[in-house]
């Protein structure tokens, strides 16, 4: 009986000690937690794939495709435009390839950063897992060769605002929240991209 007891006793000496503790902060609202990009972008909630009839496509990755593929859209502009400071020199490779070769490497291209920006803003059924070369050794043209030249901080600057104004062309305002996360995604990986 005395051992019972002592449990007993042990057992409510600790229940206590664990009610008062967290009891003792009942008036306090916990943070909200932040949804992530991702499901910001709409989520894990199922859509007719506009590209692909028939077939269904996470709302958050088709978010993410259709920014990528009008980013992608402005760089070829670019590219055609011969603007000083374009970033042909980068894509070079790339578009020296020709006919179905290049369609079917620019739309790589596009599932891969689809992938990419899905996978790592909180995206979890990303079909595709990730086994090519590291940020940094995919952006040096001595380990890519699909790599035309390296990125200055001005070039990835340039790529920044691409990114931003097809954002913008997909329903992301300059003036929010959403936008300004996903431009701190993108300045995340500056360093390993810039190397020059």
């Amino acid at each position: 009986m005395k051992i019972y007891s002592k449990l007993t006793l042990s057992v409510l000496l600790a229940a206590s000690a664990a009610m008062i503790s967290c009891s003792s902060n009942d008036d306090e609202t916990p943070e909200p937690v932040k949804a992530s990009i991702y499901d910001r972008l709409g989520g894990t909630k199922m859509v007719s794939d506009p590209d692909n009839s028939g077939q269904m496509i996470e709302q958050g990755r088709l978010s993410f495709r259709k920014v990528v593929n009008s980013t992608i859209g402005l760089i070829v502009a670019d590219i055609q435009s011969n603007a000083s400071g374009n970033l042909q020199a980068h894509f070079a490779p790339l578009l020296a390839e020709t006919g179905s070769t290049q369609s079917t490497n620019i739309a790589k291209l596009s599932d891969n950063l689809t992938d990419f920006f899905s996978f790592n803003t909180g995206g979890t059924n990303v079909v595709n897992t990730y086994s090519g070369l590291s940020m940094s050794a995919a952006h040096d043209p001595a380990k890519n060769p699909r790599m035309g030249t390296k990125s200055s901080s001005a070039d990835y600057t340039k790529f920044e605002g691409y990114v931003g104004a097809a954002a913008n062309a997909n329903g992301v305002a300059s003036n929010t929240e959403l936008y300004t996360d996903i431009v701190a995604v993108l300045e995340s990986l500056r360093t390993p991209i810039v190397q020059k």
